[in-house]
C-alpha cells in the first residue's frame, strides 16, 4: 500500500505532525511505503492565468508528464492519504490550499460526468485529516470540511476521517493527555 503524508505542519515542534506520524505508525504494515510531501518546501506553481491555461492544455491533450503535475500524479496514485494541518485562523495554513489548487487537475485527479458532476480518479479509499488547535476548534467546516468535500466530491475518496486535538494552549492544559486521548478516541472509531 502507498501511503501519502501531506504535511502542512510549518513548525518543527508541531503537535499536529506528532499525531499524524502516530496515525501512520498505527496503520502501516512492513509492506507499505510512506511518502511525505512537506508542502512548505514544495515549489508550487502560482495559480495564475498562465498556470490555468497550461493545466487546461494538459487536460485537453491528456498529457500530465510535466513536473508541475507530479504532486497530482502522486496524490492520484496513493492508496491512503494522511493530511496533517494545524488549525489556523479557523482553517489551515494557506499553503495547503495552494497544494489542493495544484493537485485539482481535470483528467488526472477528477473528471466530469456527462451531467457536469465531478467524478474522482484517485485510487485512495481513505483520507485521514489530522489537526491540532491551541484553543477550541470553532467549526470543522472551513478546515476539515473543505478537505472532506474535496476528497469525496472531487477525488472520489469515500472514507474521510478527522483526528483533532484542541485547547492545547489553554491555561493549565495537560497537552500530552489531550493528545493521547484524541488518538485513543480516533482509533476507537476506526
Amino acid at each position: 500500500m502507498k501511503i501519502l503524508f501531506v504535511n502542512a505542519c510549518i513548525r518543527k515542534e508541531s503537535r499536529t505532525r506528532r499525531l499524524a506520524e502516530q496515525v501512520i505508525e498505527k496503520i502501516k504494515t512492513s509492506a507499505d511505503t510512506v511518502t511525505e510531501v512537506y508542502i512548505a518546501d514544495t515549489v508550487a506553481a502560482i495559480t495564475d492565468e498562465n498556470f490555468i491555461l497550461s493545466r487546461n492544455n494538459a487536460s485537453s491533450h491528456n498529457d500530465f508528464s510535466a513536473n508541475v503535475y507530479a504532486p497530482a500524479r502522486q496524490f492520484a496514485e496513493a492508496d491512503l492519504i494522511v493530511v496533517g494541518a494545524p488549525y489556523w485562523d479557523l482553517s489551515f495554513p494557506a499553503i495547503l490550499k495552494a497544494y489542493f489548487e495544484q493537485i485539482n487537475v481535470l483528467g488526472l485527479t477528477f473528471e466530469y460526468t456527462a451531467d457536469g458532476t465531478p467524478r474522482g480518479l484517485c485510487k485512495a479509499q481513505k483520507l485521514i485529516y489530522v489537526t491540532t488547535a491551541g484553543g477550541p476548534i470553532i467549526s470543522d467546516e472551513y478546515g476539515y470540511g473543505y478537505v472532506r468535500t474535496m476528497a469525496q466530491a472531487f477525488y472520489g475518496i469515500p472514507d474521510v476521517k478527522q483526528l483533532k486535538a484542541e485547547k492545547l494552549d489553554v491555561f493549565e492544559a495537560d497537552v500530552e493527555t489531550i493528545l493521547n486521548n484524541a488518538m485513543t478516541d480516533f482509533l476507537s472509531l476506526c
